[in-house]
């Protein structure tokens, strides 16, 4: 399956940047190891753009009538304009399928940053406020922060949504027909039944609408609505019902032993004895094998390189 490079913004210090206040960086090895083979980043560190060096002094947010203000805590410098200003610039010019935020930062903490009053903390649900302004202006973007990436949980389902939202991308900057739009929408289905099945048959009608209205207009509906379904955490359940579709796909194909086999892991899976790649790996190489097309074709079998190996851990 062709993949691309989804294009990834990030905090440049998890890069291995020597950003930070203290002059070092916080490079993170899944990003730079494994992660940076697959995608291409377009780093960026807000604190930089604004014009501080590395080393600096700490920042803090502080409790304001009009919103938490970003402050220095030595001399107390109100830097809050300078990166509303940025992150406004940085949010209306974002080209990215996804973004990775450095976690517990005062500018790009995506939750759990404090807010003071004076020297007294009087509040921990804040965002960094330029992660803020982004999250503001792309809500249906795949943001996460290094540290929510070590769940490997969260880990897959951010990697799912990059890849996802890159080969959206690419059709649409394409000179596209409706016949494309009809074929990304069918390649797609199992892997959108496996998030939001009400979203499906939604993204069914504008496909089905393609040739009578505006393309842009389909188009920009479209891309809402996928992003949209793909924003929805796929369950076990909602798993389990694709693998059971997949499985009447290639089922009539199967000898009654390698039928059997295939069941036994979709209950596995649901019983929680074993990870999706299982029963996905068996399905792949039937698919395959058996020539189902259709089904040989679907993005939810391999939706991002198997290299990364995401799809390992056992539900919970």
């Amino acid at each position: 399956m062709e993949y691309g490079r989804p294009r990834v913004a990030v905090s440049s210090c998890l890069l291995g940047e020597a950003v930070r206040h203290n002059g070092g960086h916080s490079r993170n090895r899944f990003l730079t190891d494994v992660l940076a083979g697959y995608v291409d980043w377009v780093p960026c560190c807000p604190e930089i753009l604004i014009g501080l060096g590395a080393p600096r002094e700490t920042l803090h947010l502080e409790r304001a009538p009009g919103g938490p203000r970003l402050v220095s805590r030595r001399t107390r410098r109100d830097l809050t304009s300078a990166m509303r200003t940025v992150a406004d610039d940085r949010a209306a010019r974002l080209d990215a399928d996804g973004y990775v935020f450095k976690a517990k930062s005062p500018s790009c903490g995506i939750h759990g940053i404090p807010l003071y009053d004076g020297g007294t903390l009087v509040d921990r649900r804040n965002r960094g406020l330029f992660a803020g302004t982004v999250i503001d202006a792309h809500p249906l973007l795949p943001i996460e922060d290094e540290g929510r990436l070590t769940d490997p949980v969260l880990r897959e389902a951010f990697v799912e949504r990059i890849f996802a939202h890159a080969r959206l991308r690419r059709l649409l900057e394409s000179d596209w027909r409706p016949r494309d739009l009809v074929a990304f929408h069918a390649r797609h289905k199992m892997q959108i039944l496996a998030h939001a099945p009400e979203r499906y048959y939604e993204l069914g009608r504008l496909v089905a609408s393609v040739g009578t209205r505006p393309r842009a207009e389909v188009a920009a509906e479209y891309a809402a609505a996928f992003r949209a379904a793909l924003a929805d955490r796929a369950s076990t359940g909602r798993n389990v019902n694709v693998l059971q579709h997949c499985l009447g796909m290639v089922s009539e194909r199967l000898d009654p032993a390698r039928r059997a086999d295939l069941v036994d892991v979709v209950r596995a899976y649901r019983e929680r004895e074993v990870p999706l790649s299982v029963p996905v790996s068996l399905l792949h190489h039937h698919a395959r094998g058996e020539a189902a097309g259709y089904l040989g074709e679907q993005t939810y079998l391999s939706p991002y390189p198997r290299e990364l190996g995401l799809r390992n851990h056992v539900p919970c």
